[in-house]
């Protein structure tokens, strides 16, 4: 069960997350020719389409995984409904996100203003349900290499494109967006076919609108749920646009959650990885199975993430080497360790996805988010960027935790995660490592073999207790 969580977590989570990572990659080579200012630009811009972009897809996905693990053989009539109403809404959607870019484009970019609505819109407006369908299917079916082989080629085609447009044609913050428009859609295009043409899962536009109203009643209450990410990881960009914050300050916190965006395409990886093993089982009702699975993520991330920041003193300036973008490891820090509260969070909440209780949802989505907008407009104004990375850090611990302890999820009678324990460990470890960066070279790596030897036992201790 390890074994095929672990091989999943690389395989399945990499396609929607293919970009964020490849442009980790290439950071050494690009980010040379990238100012402060670059980076300022594209974090309000992606902050600005990130205000929309839940009611994209509407969380239908939900019911998308739960019809098919419920009715394995009879899930394509519900798909086919749900792919063609998807398309519909997804050109008001897509004029949706053309009007916020032309009213909310920063003035640094203003002679770039319709050309960056073209690279944003082009990839909504063709294949976007087909990503989300079609690896949701490759996903049930526990097929890996249909997700890999696309990831591989994208992943590939973004860091040949980032390096060509930035690098060699000078082209700055844009040239994010040329190359994230064309291997979006190319991304898109490689789910379309084998969708429409070979699995059979072309979309019905004749839908029945009862059932299309049945599963958004479903769904519809998980938006502000998916909502609330967006506030808690872009919105207070928009709070440093609205008390002027300058755009190089800006651009510094966008490039210290670098680091934590990666790590969050890691942790979304797991989750996607995790998620159809969990939902097999809640249906049998393995209590040790889904303790044994959550144990397991929640160590490897606890460690992973731990030992990467102690030495991000001598990472980020290998990563970043753009002038204005220097001494950022500490907010960095803070940023990186705050998505240790997913693994708790997918335990706490898949399994409300699972019964269907979305409003619970409410409970720890929004209290997070309000939370962080009322922090961030409290402390940005007085201390900057990196009150906005501790607001973060203190929104995630609670959106992680919280859902443990809400009445709907005591009332199943739920797995024992034992969630105060492993929050006092993460918040305990983000202390050490935020202090443990300043020291030697060598020190840090006694110590970060140190906690790869705890890490081990801790899974053998899982193991030895739990039948891992």
């Amino acid at each position: 069960m390890l074994k095929k969580l672990l091989s999943h977590t690389a395989i399945y989570g990499l396609a929607p997350q293919v970009i964020k990572i490849a442009q980790f990659l290439v950071l050494p080579i690009i980010t040379p020719y990238l100012s402060p200012t670059d980076y300022g630009i594209f974090g309000l811009i992606v902050a600005i389409i990130g205000a929309v972009s839940v009611f994209g897809s509407l969380g239908l996905n939900i019911v998308l995984a739960n019809s098919f693990t419920r009715s394995t053989h009879q899930y394509k009539w519900l798909w086919r409904q749900i792919y063609g109403f998807l398309n519909l809404w997804n050109i008001i959607y897509t004029l949706i996100v053309a009007l916020l870019l032309y009213l909310f484009i920063p003035k640094e970019a203003y002679e770039n203003t319709y050309e960056i609505i073209l690279l944003n819109v082009i990839p909504l407006v063709l294949f976007a349900p087909s990503t989300s369908i079609g690896t949701l299917y490759f996903q049930m079916m526990s097929k890996p290499f249909q997700i890999a082989s696309r990831s591989i080629v994208i992943g590939l085609l973004t860091i040949a494109l980032n390096i060509y447009f930035i690098k060699y044609l000078h082209m700055g913050y844009m040239g994010w967006f040329w190359s994230g428009a064309i291997t979006q859609v190319l991304f898109q295009l490689s789910f379309y076919i084998p969708l429409n043409y070979k699995i059979g899962l072309k979309p019905i536009y004749n839908f029945k609108w009862d059932t299309i109203k049945k599963q958004l009643k479903i769904c519809l209450p998980t938006i502000p749920h998916y909502y609330s990410s967006y506030l808690l990881n872009s919105f207070d960009r928009v709070i440093m646009k609205f008390y002027n914050l300058d755009i190089v300050s800006i651009g510094r916190y966008n490039a210290a959650q670098t680091v934590g965006n990666f790590l969050n395409s890691a942790t979304y990886a797991a989750n996607q990885a995790i998620s159809p093993l969990l939902l097999n089982v809640y249906k049998t009702d393995d209590k040790e199975t889904e303790q044994r699975l959550n144990f397991s993520v929640m160590i490897l991330f606890l460690v992973g993430t731990s030992t990467l920041c102690l030495f991000l003193k001598e990472l980020l300036p290998l990563l970043i080497k753009s002038d204005g973008l220097e001494n950022i490891y500490s907010v960095a820090i803070i940023i990186a360790m705050a998505y240790n509260y997913r693994p708790m969070y997918v335990a706490a909440n898949n399994k409300l996805f699972y019964v269907e209780k979305t409003k619970a949802l409410l409970k720890v989505t929004t209290i997070a988010s309000i939370i962080s907008v009322i922090l961030n407009l409290i402390f940005i104004k007085f201390f900057g960027y990196t009150s906005a990375a501790i607001t973060l850090y203190i929104s995630l611990m609670y959106m992680g935790y919280s859902g443990f302890f809400i009445k709907e999820f005591k009332q199943m009678n739920g797995t024992n995660h034992y969630p105060v324990f492993w929050l006092c460990l993460t918040i305990s470890l983000t202390v050490f490592v935020f202090f443990a960066v300043e020291l030697n070279f060598w020190i840090k790596i006694f110590i970060g073999l140190a906690l790869l030897i705890v890490a081990l036992l801790g899974l053998l201790k899982v193991n030895k207790v739990l039948k891992l």
